[in-house]
């Protein structure tokens, strides 16, 4: 009898032993797997051409140049609203693009210039083009992102056209220096929008 239980004891514990091993191999983690090839984030992503829907954070590709939206600024004028969106491409360029409907959606690319101290008169000449005053005012400012200015204020704005598309813009934000810059019409079909975690369309 003594034989017996001790037999039946040492067969439950090389059962143990077996499941134990058994379990161990189970539960142990095979090789990581090999990591996978570089792949294009925006390969999949075709982007969205309706710019009125950029704000800070997306990326803005125009003629194979991609520009990160830094910040954005929402302005108003009466019962009139536009936005201007300031990037930064992969070499450090700023520049920024306005965005208004008037009716129809006018977009413009801005870079800064050096320029007379101050808007004046109806025609001024920079960089060999002359440009006619189209309208000044005064706007108020809503900011977003990173654009370097209050979260809110007011902008002193003068706006000249010139030939070709071209324009002319100062800017005095809350009774600060005039900013210039020069601008280009953009052609809506040559310009996508990558929006930032988003599902915009």
């Amino acid at each position: 009898m003594n034989t017996l239980l001790v037999v039946v004891l040492v067969v439950l514990a090389l059962l143990a032993v077996i499941a134990v091993i058994a379990y161990r191999r189970r539960s142990r983690p095979g090789p990581p797997p090999a990591p996978g090839a570089p792949v294009d984030p925006l390969d999949s992503h075709e982007g969205v051409t309706d710019i009125r829907t950029v704000r800070a954070g997306d990326m803005v590709d125009y003629r194979g140049t991609l520009y990160f939206v830094r910040g954005s600024l929402r302005l108003t004028e009466g019962g009139y609203s536009w936005a201007e969106h300031f990037l930064d491409d992969a070499r450090g360029a700023r520049c920024w693009i306005s965005v208004e409907e008037d009716p129809n959606v006018e977009v413009v690319l801005w870079t800064e210039r050096e320029a007379p101290a101050e808007p004046g008169g109806e025609h001024l000449e920079v960089d060999g083009v002359t440009y006619r005053l189209d309208e000044r005012g005064t706007a108020r400012y809503r900011s977003e992102g990173t654009t370097s200015l209050a979260e809110q204020g007011s902008v002193e704005y003068v706006d000249y056209t010139g030939d070709g598309e071209r324009a002319l813009s100062f800017e005095r934000f809350d009774g600060g220096k005039w900013e210039a810059g020069v601008g280009e019409a953009v052609v809506l079909s040559a310009l996508r929008v990558y929006p930032a975690g988003s599902t915009r369309s």
